[in-house]
């Protein structure tokens, strides 16, 4: 049966308003790599100092996880995912505002910490408004905006830079993420509010129960394959540049121009894992194998991809493999975050999302480090991306033997349950 309309037009907007946070929340972490240079000649700090600004975000993101899933549970995402967004976004025209490295410090902080509840928020939302066997599609959706993001930052942000200096670039960027909070508490409406239909009393997720949750082994299993998700993905991320024209010759322009097709694969990628998923849903495969089947696909097939990365001579081929597997890598993400939107209960999804974020960004802030330091010692990116492929083909052998029940329901019943309409 169709839901009712007012049900669709909320989907719809409440999709659209997820992306439009996803976009923000990646592009303000790309405004300090914008700035850098700037903001190095103006606090008179060298590359340590700054390599401690670009790090402090990603420990306050990666441990802010761990309260922000139960936060979500407990009071929902209107309030806590608005209440983050507004948090960030204020840290964010901060820095704008820092008279030194200290307070730039602090900014910093504080934009990790609020952006914590964004990505486990929308898993929230999807569980809360869309049936079990149809959350891919948007889940999938909703993350392309880690990859749309990373596309359009640079050419923005840089043209704000150079037309208004680095200073009105970070606060505009917080300005509008303080207009985009303001709409969502405006906009956002439980499920409860626009539909007849019955609403089960749910208790609030209590700390006993949360950290129950680190009893099963499917949780572990999430949260040791997410870390080889986001370690390859962040690979790229941070050193791609530097790979393209170190180890491959391309010139600065040629560069920007190359990026465009990874990015390009990776959001292509986050829509057909979710997509994917949904449809073996669809025909009747077991939950659980129909979620894993993209993740430990696209981890599989991700890593083998970056062999070829390290090792042939063929520039052009090079780019292709590294598009192939931002593509499945990108897809595994997808299907990750679809996993945690339907592993658990609808009360737990967000709490299990930020456990599997945690270790995704844990091991993820270790990426750049550990590629750097190879290349250091190397000359050379090869064995850096051998070492990625390895922990790839790891985090999918993870998933697919350590993520094998439901978490606080029964196995029957994650195969016949559907959700709501």
């Amino acid at each position: 049966m169709s839901p009712p309309r007012s049900i669709r037009r909320m989907r719809f907007v409440l999709l659209v308003m997820l992306l439009l946070i996803g976009i923000v929340n990646y592009v303000d972490r790309s405004t300090l790599a914008i700035a850098n240079h700037s903001v190095q000649d103006e606090f008179g700090i060298g590359p340590t100092e700054m390599g401690l600004l670009l790090s402090v975000f990603s420990w306050a993101y990666a441990f802010a996880q761990l309260p922000a899933g139960g936060l979500l549970d407990r009071f929902g995402p209107r309030k806590v995912l608005g209440g983050g967004l507004l948090l960030w976004s204020i840290a964010q025209a901060f820095c704008g505002i820092a008279a030194n490295f200290k307070q730039m410090l602090f900014g910093r902080l504080f934009l990790g910490l609020g952006e914590a509840p964004a990505f486990p928020g929308g898993a929230k939302v999807v569980s809360d408004w869309f049936p079990r066997e149809s959350r891919g599609v948007p889940i999938g959706l909703f993350n392309t905006a880690s990859t749309l993001a990373p596309a359009l930052a640079p050419p923005l942000l840089t043209w704000l830079m150079l037309s208004y200096g680095w200073r009105a670039m970070f606060i505009v960027a917080g300005l509008a993420g303080v207009v985009l909070a303001l709409v969502w508490f405006v906009v956002y409406r439980d499920r409860k509010q626009l539909s007849d239909e019955p609403q089960p009393a749910a208790e609030p997720v209590s700390v006993r129960e949360w950290l129950g949750l680190l009893r099963h082994r499917t949780t572990w299993g999430m949260i040791l394959g997410f870390s080889g998700v986001i370690y390859s993905i962040y690979l790229y991320l941070t050193w791609l540049p530097a790979y393209l024209e170190s180890e491959r010759g391309l010139s600065v322009a040629d560069t920007g121009i190359a990026l465009i097709v990874p990015y390009l694969a990776g959001t292509l990628g986050m829509l057909a894992g979710g997509g994917v998923g949904d449809l073996l849903v669809r025909r009747g495969v077991p939950t659980m194998l129909a979620r894993k089947v993209p993740i430990c696909g696209g981890l599989l097939i991700g890593g083998l991809c970056t062999i070829p990365v390290a090792l042939t001579p063929s520039t052009t081929l090079a780019l292709v493999s590294i598009s192939a597997s931002q593509f499945f890598m990108n897809s595994a993400s997808a299907g990750a975050w679809s996993l945690a939107t339907t592993v658990g209960s609808e009360r737990i999804t967000a709490s299990l999302g930020s456990l599997q974020n945690f270790g995704g960004y844990f091991g993820g802030a270790f990426a750049p480090l550990i590629t750097g330091i190879i290349v250091d010692e190397t000359g050379s990116f090869v064995l850096a991306l051998l070492a990625a492929s390895g922990i790839a083909i790891a985090a999918a052998l993870s998933y697919a033997f350590l993520v094998r029940k439901p978490v606080g329901i029964p196995e029957s019943a994650m195969a016949t349950q559907s959700g709501r309409d």
